[in-house]
């Protein structure tokens, strides 16, 4: 008979997963074992392999939660009927809000994705294609006579103004995410068009 799932077993496995991102941000996944994991979640190796059946599987878990999420406010933004600069102001916002509150799984990301198998690499790799894709897309709504030559170092600037802020930002202090997100979008439209 197969054992029934416990009620609460989501948590458990997020609570794994937020523990892990901690870890691998400060440790590095090589830096960070099952066992490191199962202390800082105070439980044992075999119950952290309950949840996940590899510590890959973990970091697949960090980095798609995260991931997933930046893809949903992407989507929700591509649905508004705002204009496109707008549009990159009100994405930026969002991302700036989702960086602030998990900062530790964006280092993750940031730092780790060549530790994923090749398939869960991909996965994960598409999702921030699409992203990209939907940056460059509001980038030549904004200026149609960008070329293709420039459209995608333009959109990855952009990124690389707002995807490192997890390694100075606190959102504790006196600037909230959003005004971080207007002064970036700023400056990159400001690049956009000197």
């Amino acid at each position: 008979m197969a054992r029934t799932q416990a009620p609460d077993y989501e948590d458990r496995r997020q609570a794994i997963v937020e523990q892990a991102a901690t870890l691998y941000a400060e440790r590095g996944f090589l830096g960070a074992s099952v066992a490191d994991l199962a202390d800082a979640c105070s439980t044992s190796k075999s119950l952290i392999y309950h949840y996940f059946p590899s510590k890959e599987d973990i970091l697949f878990e960090v980095m798609q939660s995260h991931i997933a999420s930046l893809v949903e406010a992407m989507q929700q933004v591509a649905e508004t009927d705002l204009p496109p600069q707008e549009k990159l102001t009100a994405l930026t916002r969002e991302f700036m809000r989702l960086y602030a509150g998990a900062g530790m799984r964006q280092k993750v990301l940031l730092n780790e994705l060549d530790r994923l198998p090749p398939a869960a690499r991909a996965l994960i790799v598409n999702e921030q294609r699409q992203l990209i894709a939907f940056v460059e897309a509001l980038l030549k709504a904004m200026d149609p006579s960008l070329d293709q030559r420039h459209l995608r170092p333009a959109a990855m600037l952009y990124f690389g103004i707002i995807n490192w802020t997890h390694t100075w930002y606190r959102p504790e202090g006196p600037v909230p995410p959003e005004e971080i997100a207007d002064m970036a979008t700023a400056m990159a439209l400001r690049g956009l068009n000197p």
